[in-house]
Parts: C-alpha cells; sequence; structure tokens
C-alpha cells in the first residue's frame, strides 16, 4: 500500500471521527494553540493513544521544528500512521505501548518531552489506571511542561438538564454524518480489516483487546482532582463544548 493511500484512510478516519465528536477541528486548533502558548514552537511532544496518528499529523503540520513520539496499543492504527506519517521521517517515532501498564513510559529513551497530549482516547482505560497513567506523566515532563487531553467528560447525574442537552447534540451530529454519507465507526473498521496489507494485524488487535472492562464515563470534576493528585500544579479546561473537552494540567 502506497503512503498515499495510508494517507487517505487516516482522512477516511478523521471524517468518522468527526461524525461523534462536533468541532473536532476547533478542538484540535484549542490544542495547538495552547501548546504553542506554552511550549513555544521547537519543542519534543508525547501523543498518547496516538491511533492512526491524526493529532501528530496536525503537530507536525504546524510546528516545523517539532519532534513527535506517538504511542498507542492497537497494531492496525499503529500501521496505517507508520504510513500515514512516513514523510516526516526522524520526526515522528511511533510505539505499541499499553497504557493501562503502569511501565509503558518506563521504556521511552531521551530526550524527554516538554508536552504530552491526547485525543479521544483516554476515556478507554480504567479509572484507576489514569490516576497511575497522570502520575508516571507528571514524572515525566520538566517544570512548566504541560499535559492537554481532548475528550468527552460526561454530565452526571448533578447535571441533568446539560447532559440531555450534550446527549441531543451528539445524536444530531452523528445523524447530519450518516445523512452526508460517512461511514459510521464498524463500518471502517469492517472495511479496513479487510485490506490485504493490513488483514495481518486482526488477530494480534482481537488477542490485545479480548476480555478488557469497559470503563465508567468520568466528569470534568474527576479528571481535575485526578490531575491535581497526580502531582500537576494547576489543572482545568481550556476549550469547551458541552461535555467535549480540552483539559490542561501544568507540571
Amino acid at each position: 500500500m502506497s503512503s498515499l493511500s495510508f494517507s487517505s484512510l487516516l482522512t477516511s478516519w478523521d471524517q468518522q471521527q468527526g461524525a461523534y465528536i462536533a468541532e473536532r477541528e476547533a478542538r484540535f486548533n484549542a490544542q495547538l494553540d495552547v501548546l504553542e502558548l506554552s511550549v513555544g514552537q521547537d519543542f519534543q511532544v508525547l501523543d498518547l493513544a496516538c491511533g492512526p496518528g491524526s493529532l501528530s499529523l496536525r503537530i507536525l503540520q504546524r510546528f516545523p521544528q517539532a519532534r513527535v513520539t506517538a504511542v498507542d496499543l492497537d497494531p492496525l492504527l499503529l500501521a496505517i500512521a507508520r504510513g500515514a506519517l512516513a514523510q516526516y521521517d526522524d520526526r515522528i517515532r511511533i510505539i505499541q505501548a499499553d497504557l493501562a501498564d503502569p511501565a509503558c513510559l518506563s521504556s521511552l529513551d531521551d530526550p524527554a518531552p516538554q508536552a504530552v497530549v491526547s485525543s479521544t482516547a483516554l476515556h478507554w482505560l480504567m479509572p484507576e489506571h489514569l490516576g497511575v497513567l497522570y502520575r508516571n506523566i507528571a514524572e515525566l515532563l520538566p517544570d512548566g511542561g504541560i499535559f492537554l487531553n481532548a475528550d468527552h467528560q460526561r454530565y452526571d447525574h448533578r447535571h441533568l438538564r446539560s447532559k440531555a442537552l450534550a446527549e441531543r447534540h451528539d445524536e444530531q451530529t452523528q445523524q447530519r454524518a450518516w445523512q452526508n454519507g460517512v461511514e459510521d465507526w464498524d463500518r471502517w473498521f469492517a472495511k479496513v480489516q479487510q485490506l490485504p496489507e493490513l488483514a495481518q494485524y486482526r488477530q494480534a488487535r482481537e488477542n490485545l483487546f479480548a476480555g478488557r472492562p469497559i470503563p465508567p464515563a468520568t466528569a470534568l470534576d474527576f479528571q481535575v482532582a485526578s490531575l491535581m493528585q497526580a502531582g500537576f500544579t494547576e489543572a482545568g479546561p481550556v476549550w469547551q463544548l458541552l461535555d467535549d473537552y480540552v483539559i490542561a494540567g501544568w507540571k
């Protein structure tokens, strides 16, 4: 498969993800703006649960001096990332690791990052694993370093009206996408797994994710409290659309 085809797969991934995340590009841009304001344009950044490379690509495009280490467990998505980001040569390093493993960051080589980012991924970790990961991130970052996590943080029983609005908004966003011919997650993944160049990763992927528990939804205050307990000196949202946030933690 050519690098152009891998790029097309990443583009189609972005399209189907946009069906679930309203204003996804605005959320990315908020992350990049805060990243630049915090660490400038020449930096090392760690992209956690990078998937096929959506956020890594946007960082590499916007910051020509930036170097990215991208980490994920999924071998199929990592194969797409390697193909789609191959043109960036030594500015991108792609590593397979399980973020639920307390030692997942211990194998990273120097240089240490000035920033850590993630997008639409950490909700797949159990809360107890998140706490450990946040402590590891805080230990990894230098003073003044920043962690930026873009994800839904669901409203709970304390915010029933807001919860209902967010659910209706999600439904409307998805319906508009389906009406415009965007593939949903299941159709996209079923198609990609059948591609000859990627079919080899199907069994390994199934083995890695078999039996994993489905985490409970978390709210904004849980995330902020977890970051503060992990050793960040300040934490809070820097962008919001209903229950979708970019949350920053400063070392």
